[in-house]
């Protein structure tokens, strides 16, 4: 039972005598030699010394590792105290007083603790040093930090982030200091534009800021700050104000030197005003550019030019007027120019119309006439072309009714060329013509009024141009048959006679084709007008408003059937 009991390992305890004993009954039972039992025991014996050794290794090995990590935690520890530069705090058992792992124990939560403090302080010099970083490129001007920073782990400690907390202080001081010469600087060349007294302005401020010992007296607190941006505000106004009254000073000062043709001498008096008209606000910085004294100097020449307008408009209004009638003129628009005149001298003297609106309603009219002369200038070079070719055909006819135009005399030749080139310019008229029925209906369509040259319809003139044409090809075909019919009585008569009777009388001037002397005479010497029209340029004033037409045009009757389209 004690056998089973020693065999059962749940039963009882097996120790290494309990299965000594059992190895011994086992060699027992076997008949196992003593010289083997005795080498098997030191075998036994060997195996478990391996063991202990095995053990033993292993326990100093662990030894080892927890020493050397108490070491490195001991010196990890000196070194977070060393860089957050405080003395230590923190109670570790010495060799006496703790095992290894109590003394590891003890190390452990004051390491984390330090780690902890070591991050902390780490953000408050990242903190500190951005500021700083951004501050220093602010006052050097530009707009971005110019490179990256890293902080120095090696010294954290608070003295020396009490050092960078002064250092950011003084660059807040310094910071405000430029802030304030700034404002001083922008308030210094504003008052010099407006001609304020600088120093006054600065007085009113703070007075430290006109202390010139140094820099570091000068206030600089949020109050001064506040004031002096308030002051650059109102100056700034001002300036803004003065500009747009020089300006509107200038603009009218340009109006009535342009009015009156003042000249360029007086008007150099005051190029400092006029050449700011239109300039911007930042644009003005010449030192008493916009000075008090220069704009009321502008007001009073303003209203002296005013007076001496008011005494000289009706100059000037009968001036304005000699430009419309000008306008009219080279236009062939006829006008009552007697009557307008009239008009405007009576409206001057009565004074019952602003001089400024009158003339304004005048330069709407100059305005208007010169519109309407550039919608009449096509077909007025037109006009003027068909003119020319009537004249060179008026010409033409003279020249070739002339006997002796192919003689030897001096000038023959280059009245030959030029009938050559008259005979062109004449096949064009019917052409011309043409185009300017086409050109002066359309004219009439878009505007909605008939298209007068000088107070007759062209219309009306070139109709009738056309019918005077017409009759004249015609009696020129009736000459031509009656020449013939003549030919052919002589040659009868001389058949039948024998002799050859007299010459035949000329025909009759009331059936001669009506010459360019007889157009002058029926158009009342209208030759004489078209060649001032021809020769010298059309702006030449008319005393003798009547309508110009061809030299070889017939006067008809208003009463006369209605023109001939062509």
């Amino acid at each position: 039972m004690a056998v089973d009991d020693v065999h059962n390992p749940l039963l009882a305890e097996t120790t290494c005598g309990s299965l000594l004993l059992q190895l011994q009954k086992i060699w027992d039972e076997v008949g196992e030699s003593d010289q083997e039992r005795d080498k098997m025991l030191l075998q036994l014996e060997q195996e478990c010394l391996n063991v202990y050794k095995r053990k033993v290794d292993q326990a100093a090995k662990s030894k080892a590792h927890l020493l050397q990590a108490l070491a490195d935690a001991n010196r990890e520890v000196n070194a977070l105290l060393a860089s957050l530069g405080e003395k230590s705090s923190i109670n570790i058992p010495d060799k006496a007083s703790g095992t290894i792992k109590a003394r590891l124990a003890a190390v452990a939560p004051a390491l984390e603790q330090l780690w902890m403090q070591k991050e902390e302080r780490i953000k408050q010099f990242s903190d500190v040093q951005t500021q700083i970083q951004k501050i220093c490129v602010e006052i050097a001007g530009s707009d971005k930090l110019t490179q990256s920073f890293k902080v120095d782990e090696s010294d954290l400690s608070l003295k020396k982030l009490k050092e960078f907390h002064d250092h950011l202080q003084e660059l807040h001081k310094e910071k405000r200091l430029d802030k304030v010469l700034e404002f001083v600087n922008k308030l210094h060349d504003m008052c010099g534009v407006l001609g304020i007294d600088f120093y006054s302005t600065l007085k009113d401020v703070h007075p430290s800021l006109i202390d010139a010992t140094g820099a570091q007296s000068k206030s600089i607190s949020n109050d001064t700050l506040a004031r002096l941006a308030k002051s650059d505000v109102s100056l700034e106004e001002v300036k803004k104000q003065r500009l747009r009254k020089h300006q509107d000073l200038a603009a009218q000062l340009i109006a009535l030197w342009n009015l009156m043709d003042t000249s360029e001498e007086e008007r150099r008096l005051f190029d400092h005003l006029t050449c700011n008209i239109s300039s911007s606000v930042d644009d003005v910085t010449a030192p008493g550019a916009l000075a008090l004294y220069l704009i009321e100097q502008a007001e009073v020449e303003v209203e002296r030019l005013d007076q001496l307008k008011a005494s000289r408009m009706k100059e000037i209004a009968l001036k304005k007027q000699g430009d419309l009638e000008e306008i009219f003129a080279r236009a062939h628009i006829e006008i009552d120019m007697k009557a307008a005149r009239e008009k405007t001298v009576a409206m001057i003297e009565s004074g019952n119309v602003e001089p400024s609106k009158l003339l304004a309603d005048m330069d709407a009219q100059i305005a208007k006439a010169k519109e309407e002369a550039l919608s009449r200038k096509d077909i007025l070079d037109k006009v003027d072309k068909w003119m020319l070719a009537c004249e060179e055909e008026s010409w033409l006819e003279d020249y070739n009714m002339d006997e002796n135009r192919y003689n030897g005399s001096r000038g023959a030749h280059l009245n030959l060329k030029r009938a050559e080139k008259a005979r062109i310019l004449v096949s064009k008229i019917p052409g011309l013509v043409d185009t300017l029925v086409a050109k002066t209906r359309t004219w009439e369509e878009e505007h909605g009024m008939a298209f007068a040259y000088d107070g007759e319809p062209l219309l009306t003139m070139l109709d009738k141009y056309v019918v005077m044409r017409h009759d004249r090809e015609e009696e020129k075909r009736r000459m031509r048959d009656q020449k013939k019919f003549n030919e052919q009585l002589n040659a009868e008569q001389e058949a039948m006679f024998g002799t050859k009777p007299s010459p035949l009388r000329p025909v009759s001037s009331s059936k001669k084709v009506l010459g360019p002397r007889v157009n002058a005479a029926l158009n009342g010497g209208l030759n004489r007008r078209l060649s001032i029209n021809q020769s010298g340029p059309r702006s030449v004033k008319r005393d003798n408003p009547r309508p110009v037409a061809p030299l070889n045009y017939v006067a008809i009757s208003k009463m006369d059937p209605s023109p001939i389209t062509p």
